[in-house]
């Protein structure tokens, strides 16, 4: 029971950085970003391939935080063109783009086979310590992002980038420039999804594309607006409730017999799609969000 415990927080907190990141783009700066899952894959595989050409681990996070924010540039170069609702089916369409390519370029990540034995972290301290070290690994990288991404709220570009997000054309008038500040939002909300997806194939060993359809999209939007957009203390929440409300549904199967497996997951669709309608309806700003901002 504590094994499965530690792998749920370790599962929340990897959650909890995509929906930082998220809240970084959206609830800060107001980018409607639909392609989270592409950074989150191109993060994940960055890192397990150096690792698996034995590339040490920590410069593979790193690494995969780099690649990410770069191949963030050009959505973010579309981004000083394009209205909110275009750009939102750009990064869609960019999210199944890198899904394709990782299927198809076999030469370099097996495709549909996927990439086994990624290295983990910790290993060598025995089975339940290792989980335990990872979990505090996963809580560090949460700490620093939360660190990090407070004080960039707090200074001058976090308020500029919360000026954009209300009045874009009152920003201009006052002669800022929002683009340079929409794609540095971008560039480091990508970084940070990509951290994210290092952590969880390193955790999870195996990385394959099938892990990262455009549904991790909308849980992660989920989590958001569950926990209170623009709040970092609601991503943390609203990642939590979202994967109690995951896990927990599978043991409905235990109350339905006969209920086959693909039957549950579409209940278990219904009903995350009915909470968030219920929260939508009574709390629409959240559990931490600002009332007066909705």
């Amino acid at each position: 029971m504590l094994a499965y415990a530690v792998a749920l927080l370790i599962i929340v907190g990897i959650y909890t950085l995509l929906t930082i990141s998220l809240d970084l783009q959206y609830g800060f700066t107001g980018l409607v970003n639909f392609g989270q899952v592409g950074f989150f894959a191109i993060g994940g595989y960055t890192s397990a391939l150096l690792a698996l050409h034995g590339v040490p681990i920590p410069f593979c996070f790193v690494a995969a935080i780099v690649l990410t924010a770069l191949a963030a540039l050009p959505i973010g170069a579309l981004a000083l063109r394009l209205r909110e609702d275009y750009f939102a089916i750009v990064t869609l369409g960019f999210s199944e783009v890198v899904r394709l390519v990782l299927q198809n370029e076999e030469w370099l990540t097996k495709g549909s086979l996927g990439l086994p034995g990624i290295p983990r972290p910790f290993l060598s301290l025995g089975p339940g310590l290792a989980e335990v070290a990872y979990l505090l690994l996963v809580i560090g990288c949460n700490v620093v992002v939360v660190l990090l991404i407070r004080r960039l709220v707090a200074s001058p570009f976090g308020r500029l980038l919360q000026a954009i997000r209300d009045n874009e054309v009152t920003v201009v008038s006052l002669g800022k420039s929002p683009p340079g500040a929409k794609v540095r939002a971008l560039v480091l909300g990508a970084g940070i999804a990509g951290l994210a997806g290092a952590l969880y194939v390193h955790y999870i060993t195996f990385a394959v594309p099938d892990q990262f359809l455009p549904i991790i999209t909308f849980y992660v939007w989920m989590a958001m607006v569950l926990g209170g957009v623009g709040s970092l203390r609601g991503s943390v929440a609203g990642a939590a409730v979202l994967v109690l409300i995951l896990e927990g549904t599978r043991f409905l199967r235990d109350f339905l017999p006969g209920a086959l497996a693909v039957e549950m997951a579409s209940v278990r669709l219904a009903l995350v799609g009915l909470l968030l309608i219920v929260f939508v309806l009574y709390r629409p700003q959240g559990i931490f969000g600002n009332r007066a901002r909705q």
